[in-house]
Parts: structure tokens; C-alpha cells; sequence
């Protein structure tokens, strides 16, 4: 009889025990939940180092993540988390290292930043273009010939990948070209710090991303024309077509390194001052988020 009391006894204690684990762990479960919301980080992202160090070495507290062959660099900015990702050049890059920081670091918001060439005659180098929208200009479908009737890229169609889940190649409807809106919020940031930047103009316009470079006077031209780019890179596209699958708010930042179709030759100091220009736009979105 005492051994059964003596159970009864230890088996009512664990109950309490739960109970008030539950009870008293609760609240601060849930305030440590609103807390993380709270501080979800901002995403810098930068293809090469010389686009994504200069900026991660403004951040305080560094610490070096790797995933593959993507780093991350999680540090803050005003005291608020914010991770600078090297992704590597191109689309595949872009796309993967942009999949992992949504999916590891769960951010609020991201931005892909770093050099490229001008589209637009209007823009010389040291300009900044802001993504008011973002676009690939790599996927295209050729016209139909037959051997021997050449080669004729003017011809080409702009194929819109996200237009169905059959064959986009044999469905009209993905003969469009697929933008990517860059994010108000975002865009309202970089664009009350644009006066900050003394080394050229801060203007929206069109990004345009594909794994080519552009050497070609006229194709540019094409691509300013039927597309309305501004400037074109090798990343934008892909990181703004997974953010949007996720829903993260995203915005693309470029700055002119050169620009062909008015002789602006190519320089690499470009690179530091887009970085600079980004943690002007950061600290100001940062402060829109501390005053919500």
C-alpha cells in the first residue's frame, strides 16, 4: 500500500512539474518568438568580394558563416542583425545562396547590390540605378529557321519561364517578358539617402540579368529598346525571382562600372562606392523598421 502511494505520489509531482513548466515557460517562449520577428535580419547580398567585403567590414560583431561555396557574414548594423552574402557571379550562384539565407537566416528583407554595365546613354559610370524592376534577359527562344536560313538574335522572343508548368518553349502565353518589382518600402529607403551620394545620380529604372556579357553596341541597344533596361549583370534576376517565391521583400542596387553605348570606360573603384551607398539605404530602412 505505501509502495502505491509513494508512485501516486511521484507521478502527481511530475504532472505539477509539467504544468508549471508549461504555465511559467510559455510566456517567455512567446516573448522570445516576437523578439526574433522583430529582429529579422536584413540580406546584403554582393557577387565578387570586391562587392561584398567592403560592406561586410562596416558591420560590428562579425562572425563568418559557410554554406557551400557561399559565405555569409552575420554582424550588425546600428544594432540591428544584418548579413552581407557573397553569392558568387551568375544565376545559378544568385538563385542557390538566395534559397539558403531564406531558408537559414529567415530575413525580412533583401538586397542584391554590385557593379554592372550600362544599357542607357543617359548614365555614365559612378551612376547608381535602383530596381524599380528586374528582369532576365538571358531567356529567350530563338526564331524558327531551317539550315542554312542563319542566325538572327533581333528575331529572338523574350520566354517568360513563370508562365506555366507545361512547355514554355510551345506556349504563347510565355512569349512575354517577366518583371520583377523591386520593394516600395526598399525603393522608399534608397531613395530618401540618394542625396548622400555625391558620385553620380540615383535613378529607378531596369535591371537586366543573364549569364552573358554584352560587348555588342547594337544588341545593347536592342536590349534598351524592347526591354527598357538600364543596366545589365549576371545575379539580379534569379535572387529577385526566389525572394518572390518565399514573399521577401526585395530590391536590386547597381552601379554603372562601365557603360559601352556612350565609351564610359570600366573602373573598379565603382564597386566601394555602390557598397558605401547600400549602408546609407540599410541604416535607413533599419530605422524605418525601429520606428514601426
Amino acid at each position: 500500500m505505501r509502495n502505491k502511494v509513494i508512485k501516486r505520489w511521484a507521478l502527481l509531482t511530475m504532472i505539477a512539474v509539467l504544468l508549471l513548466a508549461i504555465v511559467g515557460c510559455n510566456p517567455t517562449s512567446q516573448a522570445e518568438t516576437e523578439e526574433e520577428e522583430a529582429q529579422r535580419p536584413i540580406i546584403v547580398q554582393g557577387p565578387m568580394p570586391i562587392e561584398a567585403e567592403e560592406f561586410a567590414q562596416r558591420l560590428e560583431d562579425v562572425k563568418e558563416e559557410n554554406s557551400g561555396t557561399f559565405v555569409f557574414y552575420k554582424g550588425t548594423l546600428d544594432d540591428y542583425p544584418v548579413i552581407v552574402a557573397k553569392t558568387g557571379k551568375g544565376m545559378e550562384n544568385t538563385a542557390a545562396a538566395t534559397a539558403i539565407a531564406i531558408e537559414k537566416y529567415n530575413p525580412i528583407a533583401i538586397i542584391n547590390q554590385g557593379t554592372s554595365g550600362g544599357h542607357d546613354p543617359e548614365l555614365n559610370v559612378f551612376d547608381i540605378v535602383l530596381g524599380k524592376r528586374t528582369t532576365n534577359i538571358g531567356s529567350l527562344k530563338t526564331a524558327n529557321k531551317d539550315e542554312n536560313q542563319g542566325i538572327h538574335p533581333t528575331e529572338w522572343k523574350p520566354m517568360d519561364l513563370m508562365a506555366s508548368e507545361g512547355s514554355a518553349g510551345e506556349d504563347p502565353d510565355a512569349e512575354n517578358i517577366r518583371y520583377y518589382e523591386g520593394d516600395k518600402g526598399l525603393l522608399a529607403a534608397a531613395n530618401a539617402v540618394k542625396d548622400t551620394y555625391t558620385k553620380g545620380k540615383v535613378v529607378e529604372g531596369t535591371i537586366g540579368s543573364a549569364d552573358v556579357w554584352n560587348n555588342e553596341v547594337d544588341r545593347i541597344k536592342w536590349f534598351h529598346n524592347k526591354y527598357g533596361t538600364s543596366v545589365e549583370e549576371m545575379e539580379g534576376a534569379a535572387g529577385a525571382q526566389i525572394a518572390q517565391a518565399y514573399d521577401v521583400p526585395y530590391l536590386g542596387i547597381r552601379i554603372l562600372s562601365n557603360n559601352k553605348t556612350n565609351g564610359g570606360q570600366y573602373n573598379p573603384d565603382t564597386a566601394a562606392a555602390n557598397q558605401e551607398y547600400v549602408y546609407q539605404v540599410v541604416s535607413e530602412y533599419i530605422s524605418t523598421k525601429k520606428a514601426e
